[in-house]
């Protein structure tokens, strides 16, 4: 999976004013915790933390922060403004070599669907899915095959396998679904 480096600066426990004046700067408050790590809090420029939240690519995240300390982390949750859209508090998740990640993979569609020829619409109902493997072992997107899918079928993340990555999404997750067209409709009533 790709790396995405971030800059942060270290922060004191602040209240609501101390939060907003960090904003008014183009600034991010931050959090950073996992096992094994004390949580710390930090700020990062809203104009770089976009490389990360503006993207369909997910990254794993190497954190320098202004005191010395780095970090090996994953996004784990963003409250945005629910007006401007903006970013109003980041939480990572500190990640290790030697215990699994859990993150949200892109998926990647291939192939030529056979309902797609003969006149479905292909409807695309997931973008992301949430697997867990080891660092080593994640990857930048999930690719899913669409050349058998015919009419009225779908693919499910329950029909998904990879080596070393286990899906944590629920089986039930419709990737994506080919459907009938009025045309294909029409030409099946007609024959």
């Amino acid at each position: 999976m790709k790396h995405i480096e971030l800059k942060g600066v270290v922060r004191e426990v602040g209240n609501k004013a101390t939060v907003k004046s960090i904003r008014k700067q183009g600034l991010v408050p931050c959090n950073i915790y996992g096992s094994g790590i004390q949580n710390v809090l930090f700020t990062v420029s809203a104009k770089d933390l976009k490389a990360l939240t503006h993207t369909p690519n997910s990254y794993i995240v190497d954190l320098g922060l202004d005191n010395g300390q780095k970090f090996t982390a994953v996004l784990h949750e963003v409250q945005w403004h629910p007006v401007t859209d903006e970013a109003l508090h980041v939480d990572f998740l500190a990640v290790t070599e030697d215990k699994p990640v859990v993150i949200n993979v892109p998926v990647v569609i291939t192939g030529h669907s056979e309902g797609v020829k003969l006149g479905g619409k292909l409807l695309v109902s997931t973008r992301k899915l949430r697997v867990s493997a080891l660092m080593k072992d994640l990857p930048d997107s999930l690719e899913v095959d669409i050349t058998e899918l015919k009419i009225g079928k779908q693919i499910v993340a329950g029909d998904l396998h990879y080596d070393n990555i286990s899906i944590v999404s629920p089986k039930a997750t419709i990737i994506c679904s080919v459907r009938a067209t009025r045309a294909t409709a029409t030409a099946a009533q007609n024959a």
